[in-house]
C-alpha cells in the first residue's frame, strides 16, 4: 500500500531510472517511472479478482528510449499533429521538428517522453506521485520556458487520475495527454477487436488524407462507422468501406465530446472476457480514439509480441492541429495563465 520505489534499469547513457509503485488497499496498482513520467503497468482485478495488467509496454527501460509507439507516454508540450510542423503566435512563426511526413507528431522526436523528470513529491496516503520538469525556451521549437508538473494518483476506487499543471513565461502551446494503449483482457492477450467502446460524441474531426491532418470541420458521426454513441465492438466497423477509415488504416480520429466542461465521462470501454470495464472522464474537449493500427512486431512485456490492434488509446486533448485552426479549441497558453487539465481512468 502507498508508494514504493525500485531501480528499473539504466539508460544507454548510464543514467539510472527509478520505477514507482502506487498500490491501493485492495492490492491493485500502477507503476510509473521518472523517465518520461511513463505509465509502465496498470494492474486491476478482473471478474474473478485476478490482477490483470491492462496497458501495453516494455520490461526494459532501454526499449522505452526508442518506443516508437509511445507506450504509456506523457506527451508534451503538444499532443497529436501540427500541420507542416509550424504555427504562428502573435505574428511570430515557429518551426518545429518534422517527425511524421512533413508534420510534427506529439511534439517531435525528442518530446517529454524522452526526458528524465524530477520527483517533486510522493504521497503514500493518496498513492500519488508528482513529477516536474522545466522545458526550456525553444525546446523542440516551442517558445517560452514551460514549467510543468504531472501527478499520478491511484485511488482506493481503482481510478488512475492524471493531473497536468504548467506555466510559461511566453505564449506557447500546451496540450498534454497520456498515450497508454489499453487491452482490457490483459496486455499480450491478442487483439482488442471484440472489446467494446462507447464515446459520447456527436461529432468527430475528419482528416484530409493519410497524413491525418484534420480538414478543420466537425462532421456528424450519425449514420457512419464512426458512431460510438452506443457501445459496440471495436472491430465491428473498423474495416468498413469508408474513406476516413481507409485514410488511417482503422480508427485514429479525434472525437469532439459532449459537455466536456463538466469533466464528465467521455468514453466507456468493456471486455466481456475479463469482465473489466473502464470509464474515461476529463475536462478536455476531445478524445483521440486510436485502435493501434500501426503497431507491428513490438517485443513487449513478459515475452509478448504486440501487433496491430492489440491495444487501443483514448487520448484526451484538444483537436489535432488546433493551433492552426481558429474554429478549434485553443491550445494557446499565455504568460500569467496556468495550464490545468485532469483525466481519470476508472476501472
Amino acid at each position: 500500500m502507498g508508494v514504493t520505489a525500485k531501480k528499473f534499469g539504466n539508460l544507454t547513457s548510464g543514467e539510472e531510472i527509478t520505477l514507482y509503485h502506487l498500490e491501493n488497499k485492495s492490492g491493485a496498482y500502477a507503476e510509473v517511472m521518472d523517465y518520461g513520467a511513463i505509465l509502465v503497468k496498470l494492474c486491476v482485478p478482473d471478474k474473478d479478482g485476478e490482477l490483470t495488467d491492462v496497458v501495453l509496454g516494455y520490461d526494459d527501460v532501454q526499449q522505452y528510449e526508442v518506443n516508437g509507439c509511445f507506450f504509456g507516454a506523457i506527451i508534451g508540450r503538444s499532443g497529436n499533429r501540427i500541420a507542416g510542423a509550424r504555427f504562428s503566435l502573435y505574428g511570430q512563426e515557429y518551426q518545429l521538428d518534422k517527425n511524421e511526413n512533413d508534420n510534427n507528431l506529439h511534439s517531435g522526436p525528442n518530446g517529454f517522453e524522452k526526458k528524465i523528470w524530477t520527483v517533486k513529491n510522493t504521497d503514500s496516503d493518496k498513492n500519488a506521485i508528482t513529477f516536474s520538469r522545466i522545458s526550456p525556451d525553444g525546446e523542440n521549437g516551442f517558445p517560452g520556458e514551460f514549467s510543468v508538473i504531472v501527478k499520478y494518483e491511484f485511488t482506493e476506487e481503482n481510478e488512475l487520475k492524471i493531473f497536468y499543471r504548467g506555466r510559461s513565461d511566453a505564449a506557447t502551446v500546451a496540450n498534454m495527454t497520456n498515450h497508454s494503449y489499453f487491452n482490457l483482457n490483459g496486455e499480450g492477450s491478442g487483439d482488442v477487436l471484440d472489446q467494446e467502446v462507447c464515446i459520447h460524441a456527436k461529432y468527430f474531426t475528419p482528416v484530409k488524407d493519410s497524413q491525418s491532418i484534420p480538414t478543420g470541420e466537425y462532421a456528424p458521426v450519425a449514420g457512419t462507422p464512426m458512431d460510438f454513441n452506443v457501445s459496440k465492438p471495436i472491430g465491428r466497423d473498423i474495416e468498413a468501406d469508408f474513406e476516413q477509415l481507409k485514410f488511417t488504416g482503422g480508427y485514429d480520429h479525434n472525437y469532439v465530446t459532449d459537455n466536456y466542461a463538466k469533466g464528465n465521462v467521455r468514453s466507456i470501454a468493456y471486455c466481456k472476457e475479463s469482465g473489466i470495464g473502464m470509464e474515461v472522464s476529463s475536462d478536455c474537449p476531445g478524445v483521440q480514439f486510436y485502435a493501434g493500427n500501426f503497431v507491428k512486431d513490438e517485443k513487449g512485456k513478459n515475452g509478448h509480441v504486440y501487433h496491430e490492434r492489440h491495444g487501443f488509446c483514448l487520448e484526451t486533448q484538444v483537436e489535432p492541429n488546433a493551433v492552426n485552426v481558429e474554429d478549434f479549441h485553443s491550445p494557446i497558453l499565455r504568460p500569467g495563465e496556468e495550464y490545468s487539465s485532469e483525466t481519470v481512468y476508472r476501472f
